[in-house]
């Protein structure tokens, strides 16, 4: 009686993307710990950005929501 065949495809390659940060390449891989980044640097450098403000989120008002901070 014969086995199953066995699968002796060898694993494809990570892909590369772009760092979000400089934008070079980043291997998006499990063994990347920086991924999407391609470094512990441009990794604490977008979480910079994120805790000083520069990016955020948009978000749309509910208009049945009272305001945040009423007007003085």
């Amino acid at each position: 009686m014969q086995g199953r065949p066995v699968n002796s495809r060898t694993p494809s390659p990570a892909p590369t993307v772009r760092c979000p940060a400089c934008g070079g390449p980043s291997r998006y891989a499990p063994d990347n710990p920086w991924r999407p980044f391609c470094s512990q640097r441009c990794k604490l450098h977008d979480l910079g950005d994120w805790a000083n403000e520069r990016f955020r989120v948009a978000v749309q008002d509910d208009p049945d929501e009272p305001p945040a901070h009423p007007p003085h």
